[in-house]
């Protein structure tokens, strides 16, 4: 019993606050790990409808604000909002392919005015989806965070070979500098205990970063044209433009952030060993929808949970929420300081490839080990796992695989980890929910391992 009352005294790993050099460190590593997600889906929006380089470098920082302010809520949380967790907010690509149509069409007002409204009824409909939880047992988180971690996989590579479309794309320099940092994470997490350990990846960065620096493979030319201090205002752009199709376009993605967030918070409750419920989903899904709807008015982007973060928590082991609530903190500064932001966006692709490459294979074990627990034997979890991952893979491998299906169909099934969640929450349901019978052996082996005696057949 005393044992038992000093275990519940104690504060769980995910509660903790740890000294403040430290928190800094790990916090810093957090923003480093995935500030290239943040700066590629203003960018991608920026080269398919036209703006000039002002209005990107000015939507770059308002997103490096915002995600500051939505990593702050999801993390410390405020009320009913927040999963209080160590999740890191992001800018979500699911939304790039409907805000370009959008955009085309309405411009950059007519994009805001979705995400404002999409924002409000997701937390509108947070406490409701929240409910769908058991729809999430270990063989369906398991195979949608296996396949969170492999749909990742090829944005490694393609940072490694020096990011799509680059003149030196695959060139031996950067796929040789990709594989230096890889090996540095490595060495100083086979060398290294305690806290020089847990900084592995933000040590490969920065030693990377110098190396290519060195070799003139870093450019930062960009700093000193940055400005020092920039105010992120609301409706920068103009006030926000309300349409019937686009709200409903940006509604439907914000439908896909909730099954995604609702992965990465089974994920880094798998991680953290912390018992998600019911409420902890529906807080995590409040501060998505809160966060857009902000985001909107301050000229940024639908917000998610981003998975190589989580991958960063598992491969850490630091597990404090408020090491992540720290990074937000940075990304807060990196919002108000250009020069700041810009210090950080120089860091080379292929440097960023390689740790990558450590950060999704992370994210991809972690959902192995939930697949652990799961009874492999029976033919109908084997059938979810191969599906699903299956599915989940169709648009890492073939991206265009959808390019003849409507709209509606490609923005669900083009994003992997939705495409897995879908097939498994469906089969599981067919397979373990409506019309359970008994298991069925894996194999005819099993089948005669399980058969009963001659003189127990009636």
């Amino acid at each position: 019993m005393a044992e038992q009352t000093r275990r519940e005294g104690e504060i769980h790993p995910v509660d903790r606050v740890l000294p403040p050099g430290r928190m800094i460190a790990y916090g810093l590593q957090h923003v480093l790990a995935m500030y290239a997600g943040i700066v590629a889906v203003p960018l991608i929006l920026a080269t398919a409808i036209g703006l000039p380089q002002e209005q990107v470098v000015y939507i770059i920082n308002a997103s490096f604000f915002m995600c500051g302010v939505a990593t702050l809520l999801q993390a410390v949380g405020v009320w009913k909002f927040g999963a209080r967790l160590p999740i890191v907010q992001g800018t979500t690509f699911a939304s790039v392919t409907p805000m370009i149509l959008i955009g085309e069409a309405h411009g950059l007002q007519g994009i805001y005015g979705s995400i404002i409204v999409a924002g409000l009824l997701t937390v509108l409909a947070a406490p409701y989806f929240s409910k769908l939880l058991r729809l999430f047992p270990p063989v369906v988180a398991g195979s949608v965070i296996t396949v969170i971690g492999i749909s990742l996989m090829p944005v490694a590579i393609n940072w490694a070979a020096g990011g799509a479309g680059s003149e030196d794309f695959g060139s031996p320099g950067n796929i040789g500098m990709a594989f230096a940092v890889l090996l540095v994470i490595l060495a100083i997490t086979r060398i290294f205990r305690g806290f020089v350990g847990r900084i592995a990846v933000l040590l490969g960065l920065v030693i990377g970063t110098v190396a290519a620096a060195a070799l003139g493979m870093a450019d930062f030319g960009t700093v000193g044209e940055a400005a020092w201090v920039r105010a992120n205002l609301p409706f920068h752009f103009g006030p926000p433009e309300f349409y019937l199709i686009p709200i409903i376009s940006m509604t439907l993605v914000m439908l896909i952030v909730m099954v995604e967030t609702t992965a990465d918070i089974l994920a880094i409750g798998e991680i953290t060993e912390k018992r998600i419920r019911p409420e902890d989903v529906a807080r995590g899904l409040r501060a998505d929808g809160l966060s857009t709807a902000v985001a909107g008015a301050f000229n940024a982007f639908p917000f998610t949970a981003f998975a190589q973060n989580v991958g960063l928590v598992r491969f850490s082991g630091v597990k404090s929420r408020f090491v992540v609530a720290t990074g937000g903190v940075i990304l807060l500064l990196m919002g108000f300081f250009p020069k700041l932001a810009a210090l950080v966006a120089s860091i080379p692709l292929p440097v960023l490839g390689g740790a990558g490459l450590v950060l999704f294979g992370t994210v991809a074990a972690a959902g192995v080990q939930t697949l652990s627990r799961v009874d492999l034997t029976d033919n109908r979890n084997l059938i979810i796992v191969a599906v699903s991952v299956a599915f989940g893979i169709i648009p890492a491998a073939v991206p265009d695989f959808y390019d003849g299906f409507p709209e509606a169909v490609r923005m669900i099934f083009e994003s992997g980890i939705t495409a897995a969640s879908v097939a498994a929450i469906v089969l599981n349901l067919a397979f373990n929910i409506l019309g359970r019978r008994e298991p069925e052996p894996a194999s005819t082996a099993d089948a005669a391992t399980h058969a009963p005696e001659p003189e127990e057949v009636v």
